[in-house]
């Protein structure tokens, strides 16, 4: 292509193309009378009849409150700043509320016969990105501050009882293994469900590594409800399950070739009551004191963290746990 063809093809049908297909929105201000004139696309825009001009004020009723002083103060700071500019602000349409970027030349460049010359652009989807990005960003450092605290606690509880600095390593990465199986499920979930997990998706995910083996293959079975909980409670049962499952494998159902784990739930009133169900294990022959810290920490998460309370029967085939939690703790 010479130097010579380029001004044929960009003919003004050709730069009317161009501006469609980029969705820009055309506008002219006559700075001393303060009217805007827009093409087709920038009335569409801001949901306005067409009309050969418009006021800055009649725009302005259309701008987010939040935003309008700022835009006002922006535009008339244009007249004196040299350079591209570009202002973001929020405009609402009915019941809906849209991103503008308005863009032109600051310091009355390009001003012709007291207009200036500039676009305005629908920036609704990548504001909504950065303020996805921006909420995740938030949730990530929320959750990362939790675990932190969680750690600590979880370390400081576990040297108490530990009787070594081997058995404290075991044990704490042992927790803290369980904690992160919880959170590897952790996310938002649609239609109000909760926020971090669906909790027969996290009991499995807690469960896997006991019935991956051969000996356990099939062993453990879930029954629950479908719906969601929050990132407090699927920690809190992190810890519950992980010390229920310890104490099987030492010394309840799944120490044995032939036991077998059910955990099913109902709701009771405000509550959802959570049953752990032992059969095929040892002979129990006494009730265990429920003493040691794994047990004492259980309690803790379930009273604290859920609102609720366990209960143990000691049945002749097996032990019974019952894990009482307040339905609207679920969702924290």
């Amino acid at each position: 292509m010479t130097d010579n063809a380029m001004p044929t093809l960009w003919n003004e049908q050709h730069l009317r193309l161009a501006v469609e297909a980029a969705c820009v929105a055309l506008w002219a201000w006559h700075v001393d009378e303060d009217r805007f004139a827009m093409d087709e696309r920038g009335f569409s825009l801001w949901s306005l009849p067409w009309a050969d001009q418009v006021t800055f004020e009649e725009l302005s009723a259309h701008i987010h409150p939040a935003d309008r002083d700022r835009v006002r103060a922006a535009f008339t700071a244009t007249r004196s700043v040299a350079g591209s500019y570009e202002i973001d602000f929020r405009i609402i349409t009915g019941d809906a509320v849209r991103w503008i970027s308005a863009r032109g030349q600051g310091a009355d460049f390009g001003i012709v016969e007291g207009l200036m010359f500039g676009i305005f652009l629908d920036v609704t989807g990548r504001k909504q990105a950065e303020e996805g990005s921006e909420l995740l960003a938030g949730e990530m450092s929320h959750r990362v501050k939790n675990l932190l605290t969680i750690a600590t606690g979880l370390t400081e509880l576990t040297s108490r009882s530990a009787s070594s600095v081997e058995d404290m390593t075991c044990e704490l990465t042992q927790r803290l293994t369980a904690l992160g199986r919880a959170h590897d499920v952790v996310r938002p979930l649609p239609g109000g469900q909760g926020k971090a997990a669906l909790l027969g998706d996290l009991l499995s995910v807690l469960l896997a590594p006991y019935d991956e083996t051969a000996a356990f293959s099939g062993r453990i079975r879930v029954a629950v409800p479908r719906m969601g909980i929050g990132e407090r409670t699927a920690s809190a049962l992190a810890m519950v399950v992980h010390e229920l499952a310890t104490n099987s494998v030492k010394y309840g159902a799944l120490s044995s070739p032939e036991g077998s784990l059910d955990i099913s739930s109902r709701t009771e009133a405000d509550d959802l009551c959570l049953t752990w169900a032992e059969t095929g294990g040892p002979q129990i022959t006494l009730d265990p004191e429920l003493t040691g810290f794994g047990s004492r920490l259980v309690a803790r998460s379930v009273a604290n963290e859920l609102g609720g309370e366990l209960q143990y029967d000691w049945q002749e085939s097996g032990l019974v746990v019952s894990v009482r939690m307040r339905q609207d703790r679920l969702a924290a």
